[in-house]
């Protein structure tokens, strides 16, 4: 199982490890590394920003990071095992490892208006300072180069240009001369230093006018992390295909294609077919291209057990070490009995791709971990639901334990969605259910209508003590996922959020006790959803890199921002020019009367001095202005925009309900593009006539 494949004609093979979002521990790390020699793995990556020490900047390193000691224990294993190490030293865009430390923070390409570095951003290439830090960071890490060569990053460099002395360069030399520039000058330093450079390949696709200025033994990692046919995509560009190695390649410079193994950002699980897709596509183009490397590449581990990262990179090996099986369920399977044994493969693989066909991708689906009040939508429930009962059914397997934890954390997820989802709807229920008794049982007085309400918040109660007995079950499968590669005596980034689900949960327990006592609190904002709520459609037809916002107008005139939603899905269908994605948005929404927008005959005592009444008993509301604004890259389309307190929905005024408003410039599809999430690139107004509200009809 574990022979090691023919040398001829084959692409080095690398792998990595994301050691700048967390720090693994060093005994597993070090039990894993035999195990993917004799998978055929002849590099190691390790991406550390401030994980480990530097001994010539000792203020850059985090509290926890590996010391020198412990990382020369890491690399003399890896080159025991026979795997050559090459480190990864941010040296342009990810550099908020610098920025944040006080001394370092001048190096800041950004500057707020009296020319004071910003706390976030990347450093600047021109800063006097620049060249001493790198060199310190790269000498520092010159003796753990045991592949001869230092990877520096330079990838997602989005602020190139923004300083007053980089402006200036761009002017004479332009954006990819500029870029260009800062190449050659850290090449020549790691030259100096008996290293090969390799930089990540991303900003060459948007500046092609820079590879004929670079130096022709640096080395190019192209990375594109979807399945893809014959030629990667770039996401900048709404998604056009681009080849690379052809232009690089006629340069002299060496071309790697780079997959990646592990999940987005909030995943707590890898996609696992997509990975494997995106991993043979890499593959075969590396071979048709005749690339010099292949690095499965790995990001953001934090929120998963890394033996399941671990699987996929052990599942990648059958592309050498068992060239007749290529197809991902057959490879998926090879993986898991790779890591942990043949007995068990079938079964995990099967659950693991069963897993797959409900996804925890999009930053729409993720929006939940910041904010519950924002899923008050007109999505339906039951698919949730099912969600829910697919991952129960799996958790009644015999797996793997990293996977079984996993799958108990993703039952967790989904039973969220649905508690939230159905919270909301609940109390938009709730308050038709006060106007509809108002109506329809005038006689009735108020205590009988409020035993029936309380009735229903007594329910809620014990739905939320019933999710609480789930909330501590995730937390249990959080913990597990966590302590098998990690320090158990801290807090990973999913109980960190766990931590804030327990916060709302307590305020809503909390809101349900005081609406039993005073149900005027019906219509006012809970933790699930607003007294008014801000519902609309968005239609991502061009996908790049595009975030939907909504903002209030100020009595000042100024706007402010009620939320902000990036659209990116983070899944194959969504990596092509033309898509027809839809996504419901839901905004609570603060308006002039927070109190009862009911009638004064439901027999509620509610103060009459916040809101004017009528004279048949109705209440003038005074909506506030809205916009729906795009940033970022790319165009979006809204509809249905309307507002509701679960009683009455409202649409704005000159807007037809399926009428589409297209917000926002089109992507480029060549060239440097601005992405800018602070200032809008397209906007509608939204505008909701003074409302004189009666009670609905029974």
């Amino acid at each position: 199982m574990n022979r090691r494949p023919s040398q001829r004609g084959s692409p080095i093979r690398a792998f990595q490890w994301d050691l700048a979002r967390q720090v693994e521990r060093l005994d597993f790390l070090l039990k894993l590394l035999p195990r993917y020699a004799g998978w055929g793995y002849q590099e190691l990556y390790l991406h550390l920003e401030d994980a480990v020490e530097y001994p010539s900047l000792p203020a850059v390193a985090r509290p926890g990071a590996y010391t020198c000691a412990q990382f020369t224990r890491l690399v003399q294993a890896a080159t025991a095992a026979g795997i050559r190490v090459v480190p990864i030293v941010n040296l342009l865009g990810h550099t908020q490892y610098l920025i944040k430390t006080p001394e370092l923070r001048d190096l800041n390409e950004l500057r707020d208006d009296d020319g004071q570095p910003l706390t976030h951003g990347q450093i600047c290439p021109l800063h006097p300072r620049t060249l001493e830090i790198a060199e310190k960071l790269l000498r520092d890490m010159a003796p753990f180069c045991m592949a001869g060569k230092v990877h520096v990053g330079l990838d997602e460099s989005f602020h190139l240009g923004k300083c007053p002395r980089c402006r200036a360069e761009v002017a004479r030399v332009g954006l990819a001369g500029h870029f260009a520039a800062h190449v050659n000058r850290l090449h020549q330093l790691t030259q100096s230093l008996g290293l090969r450079l390799g930089l990540w390949a991303d900003m060459l696709a948007l500046l092609p006018a820079a590879i004929p200025r670079l130096p022709r033994d640096v080395i190019a990692y192209d990375w594109y992390y979807y399945p893809f046919a014959r030629r990667p995509r770039v996401e900048l560009h709404n998604f056009a295909e681009i080849n690379l190695a052809t232009p690089l390649q006629a340069r002299g410079i060496e071309y790697w294609g780079c997959p990646m193994n592990g999940a987005f950002r909030y995943e707590p699980m890898p996609i696992f077919g997509e990975r494997l897709e995106n991993i043979r596509s890499w593959w075969r183009r590396c071979r048709r291209v005749g690339a010099g490397g292949f690095l499965v590449t790995s990001w953001e581990a934090n929120r998963l057990a890394l033996e399941l990262t671990t699987v996929i990179d052990a599942a990648a090996a059958s592309l050498w070490l068992d060239p007749g099986i290529d197809d991902p369920p057959a490879m998926l399977r090879r993986g898991f009995e790779r890591v942990f044994g043949p007995r068990r493969g079938a079964a995990a693989a099967r659950a693991a791709l069963t897993a797959d066909t409900h996804p925890y991708s999009g930053y729409h689906r993720w929006q939940i971990n910041d904010r519950w009040n924002v899923c008050a939508g007109r999505e339906s429930v039951p698919p949730y639901q099912r969600e829910e009962t697919l991952f129960a059914g799996l958790g009644r397997q015999a797996l793997p334990m990293p996977l079984a934890a996993s799958i108990a954390f993703r039952r967790y997820l989904a039973q969220r969605d649905v508690f939230v989802r159905r919270n909301a709807q609940a109390v938009f229920q709730l308050r038709r259910e006060i106007v509809r008794s108002a109506v329809l049982q005038p006689a009735l007085g108020a205590h009988e209508r409020g035993l029936k309400h309380r009735t229903t918040l007594n329910q809620l109660q014990h739905e939320a003590a019933i999710f609480a007995a789930a909330l501590r079950t995730g937390r249990a499968a959080a913990r597990a996922m966590w302590n098998r590669s990690r320090d158990p005596h801290k807090k990973g980034p999913n109980e960190l959020m766990l931590g804030r689900d327990t916060d709302r949960l307590r305020e809503w327990r909390w809101w349900l006790k005081r609406a039993g006592r005073n149900p005027d609190i019906i219509w006012r904002a809970t933790p699930v959803c607003g007294a008014w709520q801000l519902q609309f459609t968005v239609h991502n037809f061009a996908p790049a890199l595009q975030k939907v916002v909504v903002e209030q107008r100020q009595p000042d005139g100024s706007w402010r921002t009620l939320h902000g939603l990036p659209l990116m899905e983070f899944r194959g269908y969504a990596a092509r020019p033309r898509t027809k994605i839809r996504r419901e948005i839901s905004v609570p929404i603060l308006v002039s009367a927070p109190e009862p927008a009911i009638p004064r005959s439901t027999g509620w005592n509610r103060p009459s001095r916040q809101v004017p009444a009528r004279r048949d008993g109705g209440l003038h509301l005074q909506f506030p202005r809205l916009r729906l604004a795009v940033r970022g890259v790319g165009q979006v389309a809204v509809s249905h925009v309307e507002l509701t307190n679960g009683v009455v929905r409202l649409h704005p005024s000159g807007w037809r309900s399926s009428h589409k408003k297209i917000l926002g410039r089109p992507a480029p599809r060549r060239g440097f593009p601005v992405v800018d999430f602070e200032k809008n690139t397209g906007s509608a107004t939204v505008s909701f006539a003074r409302c004189a509200q009666a009670p609905p009809a029974a």
